[in-house]
């Protein structure tokens, strides 16, 4: 069974930046599509960045919320077996616990309820 563990998080100021990371093991990345999510307190999940399977044999196709894009990147290594969320410009409003997920659904997916496995979660907050 597939299994998702984030690390990464942490405390950064403004305007900072932190590197998350999502090791996956049961399977490799390929047959998976990926979607970085978080969750502030009170809030919905919002999803963030959603990244096609087959990406690393036809290339990656991601795509990204109006929220973080041209702050954030997501990426996938296949040889560490681990997926990235890039995440620069980091504003107060970042704050949230952010969670990595995965579907062998094909192509892209852009809802949650399309994920089937999810990984604990990494608080990330923003604050000076």
């Amino acid at each position: 069974q597939l299994q998702l563990v984030e690390s990464g998080g942490g405390l950064v100021q403004p305007g900072g930046s932190l590197r998350l990371s999502c090791a996956v093991s049961g399977a490799t990345l390929d047959t998976y599509a990926f979607g970085w999510f978080r969750q502030a307190p009170g809030k919905e999940r919002e999803g963030l960045s959603f990244m096609n399977s087959y990406g690393g044999s036809y290339g990656d196709t991601i795509e990204y919320s109006d929220s973080v894009k041209g702050r954030f990147t997501a990426s996938r290594d296949n040889a560490m077996n681990t997926v990235f969320l890039q995440m620069n410009s980091l504003k107060p409003e970042d704050t949230a616990v952010y969670y990595c997920a995965a579907t062998d659904q094909y192509g892209l997916a852009f809802q949650a309820d399309e994920y089937d496995y999810w990984g604990q979660g990494t608080q990330v907050t923003v604050t000076s």
